[in-house]
């Protein structure tokens, strides 16, 4: 470079005018600016020299720069594009600024040098030159650069509501184009540092001021009211699908418009009164009891279960919706359902008030509660009353319902029976938790075996007995479920256990975990050669499948599974279905943890059950006030069936973090 020279050079990513003082050291030059300051620069950092132009003083260089700003700013690189895309003709600056500006000047050429090397649309440098892009390469490139322009947008946009909602929140202010984001800060929060988002997460987060940090920005997500303050990350983790497809629901619609025909007779059981007995806050009612006195004096037990298969087909945007949802999901703040609501709490439903599909199982049980006699139909039910647990409870304490007190009689001869069969009885207490307003409202109740409970578990117990029975005479494929017997402790060690949880924990840790097949297959727990879950057909896939066998079976239909078709359905169900019991025993214990936390101050008496790896300073307990089952640590040995009072010091229900310690 000759010194004098004007020159164009980057200093820190900044386009920089410089004349050339003289040489500096080994290759490198000074070059003055219009500050007045000298910098040294390597020939690699300078980008253009200014053909022609020489001497320029400090003021001589500021005028040149806003004489070309002037050039640039009037100048179309579009229209000169279009001219030389056509010749396909390589332009170096030269050349532009004869094209463009009718004169080749050094303010025209570095003007010319400015837009070329500016431009990032119309022309692609080569060497010294530039080359015009092609239309279509033309275009992809506009179409990138406005989408990035839009996404550029949307992000300020999307910073400045954040902004907003802090300062001032209001419903619902998020867009569209928001949701991306959001997303990505709650996958954060939910994965850590195995979100694919991390690096996006921490950015937002790094741009709006915040720590880098996944609870940092669960905070944000509780503060902009996406999300409540004691969000159930465990449900948010699992992806189970709260909502139902459009397409189901417009399928839901047009069935409850226009209900198909009823396909199979039915028998009105008009005559019969029904009880459903429920949870007050169930809505998918789908069974109920009867008691009929027969012309001989002898007495039947009928079994209604709620009939879906009037509504659903094999095959049909519901049946495919149920069966990849497996079950409906319980949780203390949400139900989940299998079918849609509108079906499934309305016309799938025993209501009272209204006539109900069912399939009634009719049983003669012998003094002893043995199977003696049973029938299987399909029915209408018109006289439905429904009770909750509590209220059977009370009407049985005071006697004065005969039909609830006969279904009382009949269930405790069942029981009996199947414990004379080698059936297991373990009534370890588990808590009810309801939540409602986001988690505001939490209440919990710990619930024992009571007679309702009692009643109505043998009762379905024993339709999954006959449903087995059935399909077994009939050799149909069905879900059976299937339990290795287990192999308890002696009778005498037992025994010396305290009577209650603590005997009962120690026969549950016996238990070994069933499976479902599609043969039958002894169940120890129940004390039965064959069972298959039948009563549940709205809430569980495996029991739709139930009703779908016997009930085409009935009317001479041929069963829509086999038993090859079957065996691979299960295996998908139980995938399903255990991740989905996964998810409310994580869900109940998160709320049970939730409720000891707004309790903490208040002492939590509990219940030795065991020792954790057989060291008495390191026991099993049962929570009294909540239902826990936790290992804790003591500073004394302590016995099976003691009682202790513990205090909590340390808990974080997010984390399934608790610490207990024993109160002086």
């Amino acid at each position: 470079m000759d010194i004098g020279a004007l020159v164009e050079f980057r200093l820190h990513g900044d386009r920089q005018l410089g004349v050339v003082a003289g040489p500096e050291g080994k290759g490198k030059w000074n070059l003055r600016v219009p500050s007045g300051h000298v910098h040294t620069v390597h020939p690699r950092q300078v980008s253009y020299v200014v053909p022609g132009e020489t001497g320029l003083g400090i003021g001589q260089i500021v005028a040149f720069s806003d004489r070309v700003e002037l050039l640039v700013a009037g100048a179309d690189l579009e229209v000169a594009w279009e001219l030389l895309q056509e010749v396909e003709t390589p332009v170096t600056p030269r050349d532009l600024a004869g094209l463009l500006f009718d004169q080749v000047t050094p303010e025209t050429c570095y003007a010319a040098h400015v837009l070329l090397s500016n431009d990032r649309l119309y022309f692609k440098q080569k060497a010294e030159a530039y080359e015009p892009r092609t239309q279509a390469q033309v275009e992809e490139i506009r179409h990138q650069l406005e989408s990035a322009q839009r996404k550029a947008r949307q992000h300020q946009q999307f910073m400045q509501r954040v902004q907003d909602q802090l300062r001032q929140p209001r419903p619902n202010p998020w867009q569209e184009t928001d949701r991306s984001r959001i997303e990505c800060l709650e996958r954060y929060v939910l994965w850590q540092d195995e979100s694919a988002d991390k690096t996006q997460a921490q950015e937002l987060l790094r741009a709006l001021g915040y720590k880098e940090d996944a609870q940092v920005a669960q905070q944000l997500l509780v503060d902009l009211q996406l999300w409540s303050p004691y969000e159930n990350l465990f449900l948010r983790r699992s992806g189970v699908p709260i909502h139902f497809p459009e397409p189901v629901l417009d399928y839901t619609h047009k069935l409850l418009d226009a209900p198909p025909v009823d396909s199979v007779p039915r028998t009105l059981l008009h005559h019969l009164a029904a009880y459903a007995i429920d949870d007050p806050s169930t809505n998918e009612i789908d069974d109920a009891l009867s008691v009929e006195r027969l012309p001989d004096g002898s007495e039947r037990l009928w079994v209604h279960i709620a009939d879906p298969t009037r509504w659903v087909q094999v095959g049909d945007p519901l049946d495919l919706e149920a069966r990849r949802r497996a079950t409906s999901i319980y949780l203390p703040e949400i139900t989940i359902p299998m079918f849609p609501p509108l079906l499934a709490t309305g016309p799938m439903s025993l209501l009272p008030g209204r006539q109900s599909c069912a399939l009634s199982f009719a049983i003669q049980l012998s003094p002893l509660g043995e199977v003696v006699d049973y029938q299987i139909q399909t029915t209408l039910l018109d006289t439905v009353y429904r009770l909750d647990y509590q209220e059977v409870d009370q009407l049985l304490e005071t006697g004065v319902e005969p039909v609830l007190e006969r279904l009382w009689a009949m269930a405790q001869q069942r029981r009996q029976y199947r414990l004379g069969l080698g059936g297991i009885q373990i009534d370890m207490p588990e808590a009810s938790i309801k939540v409602k307003n986001r988690g505001e409202d939490l209440h919990l109740e710990v619930l024992t075996d009571s007679p309702a409970r009692a009643l109505v578990s043998e009762m379905m117990i024993l339709v999954g007995e006959v449903a087995a029975r059935y399909a077994q005479t009939h050799q149909l494929p069905l879900p059976y479920r299937v339990q290795p017997t287990p192999t308890l402790p002696p009778a005498e060690e037992l025994e010396r256990l305290p009577w209650g949880p603590v005997r009962d924990y120690a026969i549950c840790r016996c238990m070994q975990r069933g499976e479902l097949r599609v043969s039958a297959g002894r169940h120890g727990g129940l004390g039965l050669d064959g069972y298959a879950q039948a009563t549940s057909p709205i809430r569980r896939y495996s029991d739709l499948i139930v009703h779908f066998q016997i009930k085409a079976h009935l009317h001479g239909q041929t069963v829509p599974y086999n038993a090859q078709t079957l065996k691979e359905l299960l295996m998908t169900l139980e995938s399903a279905t255990g991740d989905a019991v996964y998810l409310e025993r994580q869900s109940v214990r998160y709320w049970a943890l939730e409720y000891l936390r707004r309790h903490r101050d208040q002492p939590q008496p509990a219940l030795v059950l065991d020792w954790s790896g057989g060291d008495p300073v390191r026991p099993i307990v049962l929570l009294e006030n909540s239902g826990l089952r936790l290992p804790v640590r003591l500073d004394r040995p302590v016995e099976r069936g003691d009682m202790l009072d513990l205090k909590i010091t340390h808990i974080e229900p997010s984390r399934d973090f608790l610490i207990l310690k024993e109160m002086a």
